[in-house]
């Protein structure tokens, strides 16, 4: 399995879980309902169980051979390239054939053989795919040339998996396993949203052009190129939002490499050339016979990993849970409150990543306090404290205020953590017993960080709640800022002379 940065989707047809990865947990409001196992419609049949097509399972070193030869052929690699194909426990891989310097160039790929957009622009399928979203036509291109035998791509297509460890590939019976986690309601969301493109798709394109498709297109086939997509394009490059590289894109992973710079990147081929390159650098050493690798992104969540590639880390800070508060339509003041989080850079609902080990987010109190706001505390979304209210709500407003909040996001991390089936105590005996299947190995890591964030966010609140005679709130503050009181919280009366 190789992968790289994970594109995103601008459509607003695309469910917000979707770029996130994270099924959200909506405070203030009512929570959100637990996912069922179930797609609407149609159902993916084609799973990739571990037991069968696992995503480690390599191509026949023959269709690998053919493939590297045909790279010498065309010019994109030379015999003194210092790397080539090599098959690896987790799949297929770069290794250097000698030793390799710290940011040194491994390879550089002509456009022309990038599979792009624009390549599907220039292809039989061009005029077809012009109004449909990038990510769409290039996902037909690579069903419809995988299905021609004659395709100038097939010694490319002929070493990608059938399917990889995303989560996206597994069967009912192991997303199971993911029972009470954001990253199985994102999940299932993420196959819904395939889904609903496919159709869209199999009825406005596929259908009506049977002569461009002669052989049928199914759900599992668009799944398969999704999958292909999320986890081996190319993103954040100058002028290019999705891209697959071939042999590029087999470059693996690892969490010991901790920065993304300079690992690859778009330049000119040349001075008197308009061509481009994609060129791809190691940013450690590497000796001879070992595997070249990079990071593909530190601030990926290991729900997010496991989403997009198949794998997670051990590491603490790749557990991370998102919190949503939303201002309730039904709440007396909304239109004020959603002027005064506007104003600020937020809006109706705000998405918050809690990262275990790490403070809150930034601006998370301020936007809690908001949504919490009434009764007497009310005074202050009048507009003479429209300039300075956000200020205020950087620190605690009102005891009522302030015990709210705690009490509201307390239940809410309850609530979730009932939602699962197993006790942290239970999955990290799983995971220190070994012998686990990766997928299961993925599940098991993945809850355990959930509620071990939930734990955190809790326990965040309840030394909150124990603080709450302690703390200073609005009216105390004003009153010091006014002289009205002394250095021990008693009022100050002013007698006359």
């Amino acid at each position: 399995m190789a992968a790289l940065s994970n594109f995103s989707f601008s459509s607003s047809t695309s469910p917000p879980t979707f770029v996130s990865s994270s099924k959200t947990l909506k405070l203030l409001t009512s929570l959100t309902k637990k996912p069922s196992f179930r797609l609407k419609s149609r159902a993916f049949a084609a799973t990739c169980s571990l037991h069968s097509a696992s995503a480690t399972t390599n191509p026949p070193t023959a269709q690998v051979e053919t493939f590297w030869q045909w790279l010498r052929d065309q010019k994109v690699v030379s015999p003194k390239s210092p790397i080539r194909p090599a098959t690896f426990p987790e799949g297929l891989g770069l290794v250097a054939q000698r030793d390799i310097a710290k940011n040194e160039v491994v390879l550089e790929v002509p456009m022309k053989f990038w599979i792009n957009p624009d390549t599907v622009a220039a292809s039989e399928i061009g005029s077809l795919c012009s109004g449909l979203k990038p990510w769409i036509s290039v996902a037909l291109f690579l069903i419809r040339e995988k299905k021609k035998e004659d395709s100038p791509w097939r010694v490319y297509l002929d070493i990608l998996p059938e399917c990889t460890d995303s989560t996206v590939f597994w069967s009912e019976e192991e997303l199971v396993e993911l029972q009470g986690t954001q990253l199985l309601s994102t999940t299932l969301g993420v196959k819904e949203y395939v889904q609903n493109e496919y159709l869209k798709v199999e009825e406005e394109i596929i259908l009506p052009n049977k002569q461009l498709f002669p052989r049928p297109i199914t759900l599992d086939d668009f799944l398969w190129a999704f999958g292909i997509l999320r986890s081996r394009a190319f993103s954040r490059l100058r002028g290019q939002n999705l891209v697959l590289i071939p042999l590029a894109d087999l470059i693996n992973h690892s969490p010991g490499i901790t920065t993304e710079d300079y690992a690859y990147e778009i330049k000119g081929a040349g001075l008197f050339s308009r061509d481009l390159l994609f060129s791809l650098r190691t940013p450690v050493p590497v000796k001879a016979g070992e595997q070249v690798l990079i990071q593909y992104d530190l601030n990926k969540s290991n729900a997010e990993l496991a989403l997009d590639y198949g794998f997670i880390e051990s590491k603490s800070d790749r557990n991370a849970y998102t919190l949503t508060l939303e201002i309730s339509e039904s709440d007396p003041f909304f239109g004020d409150k959603l002027d005064i989080a506007e104003t600020n850079g937020l809006g109706e609902s705000a998405y918050f990543d809690i990262v275990l080990g790490r403070t809150l987010p930034p601006a998370m109190l301020q936007y809690l306090r908001l949504v919490a706001l009434g009764g007497t505390d009310a005074f202050l979304l009048e507009s003479i404290f429209r300039n300075t209210i956000w200020g205020h709500l950087d620190l605690p407003v009102s005891r009522a205020n302030e015990e709210l909040i705690c009490r509201v996001v307390r239940d809410a991390c309850k609530s979730a953590l009932s939602g699962f089936h197993t006790t942290i105590e239970e999955d990290e005996q799983l995971l220190q017993g070994g012998n686990l299947d990766p997928r299961l190995r993925i599940a098991v890591g993945v809850r355990a960080g959930e509620k071990r964030v939930l734990q955190q966010i809790n326990e965040i609140f309840k030394e909150r709640e124990l603080e709450l005679d302690e703390l200073e709130y609005y009216q105390e503050r004003r009153l010091k800022d006014l002289g009205l009181v002394g250095e021990q919280g008693d009022i100050i009366f002013w007698e006359p002379k």
